[in-house]
């Protein structure tokens, strides 16, 4: 197959602000910052990256896609990302093994159970 993925693009508000969050969220690095797109990836020289792009309108409706995260340590990485400015999302998930977080522009991602050793 010849596909790579390459990025993901997120719709924001503020693609600046949105962009600096998820990239204190994953300790990732930022690789174009211009006007019109905000882009940040593992390493500069690694796939995939993020791309926040901007919009006029808010977020409305619960994504049709969403990150999910694997920790070390669900609850103390839940906590981090909490402290960052995250807010928990009831989705109508129920009581899970995972949790539900949205970013600061509501973009819902989830936080599954700590790794196994």
């Amino acid at each position: 197959m010849g596909l790579e993925w390459e990025q993901t693009v997120v719709d924001a508000r503020d693609p600046a602000r949105l962009g600096a969050w998820w990239r204190e969220a994953l300790g990732w690095v930022v690789v174009n910052d211009a006007e019109d797109e905000y882009e940040i990836r593992p390493a500069a020289d690694r796939l995939p990256g993020l791309i926040f792009s901007p919009v006029r309108e808010n977020k409305s409706m619960k994504n049709r896609l969403h990150f999910d995260f694997r920790p070390a340590d669900r609850d103390a990485e839940v906590e981090r990302l909490l402290a960052l400015g995250a807010v928990r999302a009831d989705l109508g998930q129920g009581e899970q093994s995972w949790i539900v977080l949205a970013d600061p522009e509501g973009n819902e991602f989830c936080v599954l159970s700590s790794r196994r050793p």
